[in-house]
């Protein structure tokens, strides 16, 4: 039992009464005031009791939490704080520590379980919150944190960023971590508000809430920009807004810039940070108008703290060290057992284990580690206390880390998935950050250490700036597995994380077809943004039960329309003329969905030209080959140049205009993107640019300059505006942005034929892909449109040859074998182009692997490899993993030449036919 006297809560705490009726916490289900909030503390304070005990707090983002670790503080109770879904680890804190008094959710319902009526500890006067080092959750070692400290950390917090009471903070990440508890202490410091929630920035529950409240301020680590970049969050309308804040990790300094600059246009400011736990949170920040020119900083001590360099061997330069900080912030120390508990201050100054830089405008700048900890999830994880955990548990293995992953090689008679487990736990992380290998021996370097390059070397590279973050535990649902193979098989990828989603994996409209359909054969209804949602959140729901309805996205029906009704009208069969015309329309919404993303311009342009050629290759390739067979069209339409060069009077040089205006659009698109203004302004205006360019668009349509005058006009210069138009379609959010499409389609088709129907079947489409997102459909009729609609573009290239041999007998018959030759051309290619690119991709694999690796290395893999292709892969699927392993770094070799990750590639082929 302790004898020592109190030192008091956090004034921040004891101020919660003084701003009466404030507002201090907003949630989906109302809104509590200050002077409620401090009842409730100060009731749950009372029923702890006046004697400190040690307290465990499972924290989550709920008011019942909230008020549990506020009422722990007031009541001077130290606290020990962990996470309320990591049941192992909080079970491993307890057999450790033995706390008196338990809070945690039981049936959903938060308890106070008091274990015993005193306390068994001797704690220090000055011990306030006990806290895991930095992602070690689940160790016993913890940082002991005072009154002092928070109280601090929580000013100098609130000084930088200027928190007003009149703020707003979403609680974006887990009360459990420094982060997260940061932006409670420094926002409760200024009597600002608190929206609570334990949503994802992907959820559209969560924006609906902060912008209900108003929302001021954002938090997140690098993977919480991820998910920022997936759901627009550069097209969002945030009027609140005024930081946005980032920590927990290295955030890339192109997205530094990009974010920077958004909140200069769009009126808030970028705060970057700096910190660990062991710094109760903070300990620099890179004031906002500095983070587009110096993006790779972390910026300037925060109020009240210094750093220093402490030299290091290998870093003689006087501005590089081992970056130490001071300030009030910095822990009291350690704890490692419960007699830790009595000690008072045993560290004065922090030593980061991180190398720094001292710019000559006196910003410092991370450049490496002294130690060999990592970051996952912004979180340190120490690789080698998770090898010692291993082997007791009888798996001999090394462990390497990678931004967003553990990776271990083990050896021994165990599982993967078991090694992977038992490394989670170790780590403290969910099972889905550990990729496990089972290799007859451990690689070694020559002088018998571990060889932790060719560890590494297992891993796939990393997608940029992906940093797995530990703010979305949630489990998956039973589908998570199915979605990846599905994923894998559909996009020839043979690595999916379930934290991927289908544009992240570079998805086209191509493969967009068939993985719409097939997912809705699983899962049922699909959400209208399901190509940028992760697997896993697609996966939660299980799978579509019997007699559910089903659908077909509007664009896959519209494709599949089109391309039946220029063959069919071709022949003629029928006349349902306008196919073409709707599917520019088409064509310009795909190009929005999946080449204007939140990606950076360069890989923006790079995927619209990929998605281009991908048009152009098989286009002229089959042209050329049915001109030199038939003799049916020339030069100019082999290179999809008759349009403009001519001849213009051709019985057949007609037939490939639909492609060349395509082609002509895509080119001007990408054209447009590539110049840094016009990027910059598709996302600060993303309905109303291509709406202007739709406008400038009608200027050729009605031919104003007289160009007909002096000869043919260019297909894409007459239906020119149909492409934009479709563009603003995919960006039109809300009933009037919808309505002005429509009317804007309503009243420009009219007139462009002479032919009312034919008007009318475009102007319906535009109707239906402003409004409309899916249509009813079966099993069977979704099979067949998304076979029909995904080769599209070979049947139109095909049916040309098919009607002369086929039409005579049969019009009907000539409409089902065009359909039919263009769905078998299409897999032909599928499956040779496969097997092309997975040729060059092993040869390529294994010349970046020995680069990467280094020879010692990559022998000691080569070995591991062979012997396990030899002797176990056969009748051992676990070793699966590792016959495939020399694919993944192919993705190296472009990382090398400074190409795009294809992880991030958002290559669209947004061609329809």
């Amino acid at each position: 039992m302790s004898d020592h006297p109190p030192a008091g809560p956090p004034p921040f705490v004891r101020a919660l009464s003084g701003y009466g009726e404030r507002i201090a916490v907003i949630t989906a289900d109302g809104r509590i005031g200050y002077a409620e909030l401090a009842a409730r503390v100060e009731a749950l304070a009372a029923r702890l009791g006046p004697q400190r005990r040690l307290v465990l707090l499972a924290g989550a983002n709920r008011v019942d939490e909230l008020v549990a670790y506020l009422a722990a503080l007031a009541g001077g109770h130290p606290l020990l704080l962990t996470p309320g879904d990591a049941g192992t680890a909080t079970a491993e804190l307890i057999r450790a520590y033995d706390p008196d008094v338990l809070i945690r959710r039981v049936d959903g319902k938060l308890v106070v379980t008091e274990r015993h009526a005193g306390t068994r500890h001797d704690l220090h006067p000055e011990l306030a919150l006990l806290l895991s080092t930095s992602g070690s959750t689940g160790s016993p070692k913890l940082v002991r944190l005072s009154a002092t400290n928070l109280q601090a950390n929580a000013e100098s917090i609130a000084a930088y960023l200027d928190i007003r009471d009149t703020d707003r903070a979403a609680t974006t990440l887990p009360l459990h971590y420094c982060y997260g508890l940061s932006v409670v202490n420094s926002h409760l410091l200024r009597g600002a508000a608190l929206v609570l929630t334990g949503r994802s920035v992907t959820d559209p529950e969560f924006w609906e809430l902060f912008r209900s409240a108003r929302g001021t301020s954002l938090a997140g680590v690098p993977y919480t920009f991820d998910l920022l970049d997936r759901v627009g969050f550069d097209r969002m309308r945030l009027p609140h807004l005024r930081h946005l804040t980032q920590a927990g990790g290295r955030l890339d300094p192109e997205r530094v810039t990009r974010y920077a600059a958004l909140g200069r246009r769009q009126g808030w400011r970028l705060f970057v940070m700096y910190g660990q736990t062991e710094a109760t949170a903070r300990m620099a920040y890179l004031p906002p108008e500095l983070a587009t020119r110096r993006p790779e900083a972390i910026g300037v001590p925060v109020p009240g703290g210094s750093f220093r360099l402490r030299p290091l061997p290998g870093h003689p330069a006087p501005d590089t060290g081992e970056l130490v900080y001071t300030g009030p912030n910095v822990m009291l120390g350690y704890a490692e057992e419960p007699a830790d508990l009595a000690l008072g201050r045993t560290v004065t100054e922090l030593h980061t284990g991180d190398v720094a830089r001292r710019g000559a405008d006196g910003l410092y700048e991370i450049v490496g580690r002294t130690a060999g900890f990592v970051k996952i999830f912004g979180l340190r994880v120490d690789p080698r206390r998770v090898e010692e955990q291993l082997r007791r548990a009888g798996v001999e293995a090394y462990c390497v880390g990678t931004d967003r992953e553990l990776v271990v090689a083990a050896t021994g008679g165990h599982r993967p998935e078991q090694v992977r487990r038992l490394a989670a736990r170790a780590a403290g992380l969910p099972a889905r950050t550990v990729r496990a290998h089972l290799l007859p021996e451990l690689p070694r370097l020559a002088n018998g250490k571990p060889d932790l390059a060719a560890v590494r070397a297992l891993a796939p590279p990393a997608p940029a700036d992906h940093t797995p973050t530990g703010t979305d535990l949630a489990p998956a649902g039973t589908d998570t597995a199915a979605l990846c193979r599905l994923y894998a098989d559909l996009l020839d990828r043979p690595e999916v994380h379930p934290d991927q989603s289908f544009v992240d994996l570079g998805g086209d409209s191509l493969s967009y077809v068939t993985a719409s359909v097939r997912l809705a054969e699983l899962l049922g209804d699909l959400p209208t943004d399901w190509p940028t949602r992760p697997i896993r959140e697609l996966a939660r729901p299980t799978a579509a039960p019997p007699g559910r309805r089903r659908t077909l996205e509007t664009t896959v029906a519209l494709r599949t329309l089109a391309i039946v009704a220029i063959v069919g009208s071709h022949i003629p069969v029928f006349t349902v003329k306008g196919g073409a015309h709707l599917l520019l329309a088409v064509a310009g919404f795909h190009f929005a969905r999946f080449q204007l993303t939140a990606a950076p311009r360069r890989q923006r342009v790079r995927a619209a030209l990929r998605a281009t050629g991908r048009l152009v290759l098989p286009s002229v390739a089959w042209i050329a080959v049915a001109g030199a067979l038939t003799g049916d069209y020339t030069l100019t339409n082999v290179l999809l140049l008759n349009s403009v060069l001519g001849p213009h009077d051709g019985a057949t040089q007609w037939h490939f205009w639909f492609l060349e205006a395509l082609v002509y659009l895509l080119l001007a698109a990408t054209a447009l993107i590539a110049v840094p203004a016009v990027d910059r302004l598709d996302r600060r205006h993303p309905f109303g640019l291509p709406l202007a360019l739709a406008g400038l668009g009608l200027v050729t349509r009605y031919d104003l300059p007289g160009l007909a005058a002096y000869g043919p006009v260019p297909d894409a210069l007459t239906v020119g505006w149909l492409f934009p138009l479709g563009w603003a379609a995919a960006r039109a959010a809300g009933t009037r942005q919808r309505l002005l499409v429509t009317a804007v389609a309503a009243g420009t088709v009219p007139g462009l034929f002479g032919q009312p129907y034919r008007e009318a079947f475009v102007v319906a489409g535009f109707a239906l892909l402003a409004w409309v997102p899916r249509l009813p459909g079966t099993p069977l009729v979704n099979r067949v449109a998304g076979a029909l609609a995904a080769s599209s573009l070979l049947i139109y290239l095909t049916h040309w040859q098919v009607l002369p041999v086929v039409g005579p007998w049969s019009g009907w018959l000539a409409l089902a074998v065009s359909l039919a030759v263009g769905v078998a051309a299409t897999g032909a290619v599928r499956r040779a182009t496969r097997r092309a690119s997975w040729a060059w991709a092993g040869r390529a694999a294994r010349r970046a692997s020995r680069a990467w690796a280094g020879p010692a290395s990559w022998a000691a893999l080569r070995r591991s490899v062979r012997a396990a292709d030899g002797q176990r892969t056969r009748d051992n699927p676990d070793l699966e993993p590792l016959r495939r392993r020399p694919r993944a770094p192919v993705q190296l070799v472009r990382l090398r030449r400074g190409e795009a990750h294809p992880d991030l590639a958002t290559a669209g082929d947004p061609h329809e036919r």
